[in-house]
């Protein structure tokens, strides 16, 4: 019971690594940013900007240049706007 209510989303770490398609090569302190933002899959990703990724602490531009070729290789892409 305890590690559940330490964890804010409900959800366990190796829960979210199986259930993830985000890049292979992903760095982890961006893995690790998502995951705290609550997001283990792309397609959610698709309605936030590139600015409102890299606010993210463990995102920068290599991994957002990761995440836009797995999100295009599905046919999406990041929000317009600033």
């Amino acid at each position: 019971m305890s590690k559940n209510a330490q964890s804010s989303s409900g959800l366990g770490g190796a829960d979210m690594q199986s259930e993830s398609d985000f890049p292979t090569g992903l760095a982890k302190p961006a893995q690790r940013a998502l995951a705290g933002a609550g997001y283990i899959r792309l397609e959610p990703l698709s309605k936030l900007t590139e600015s409102e990724l890299l606010q993210l602490h463990g995102m920068g531009p290599k991994a957002l240049g990761q995440l836009r070729k797995a999100l295009a290789e599905k046919g999406l892409s990041f929000a317009e706007g600033s």
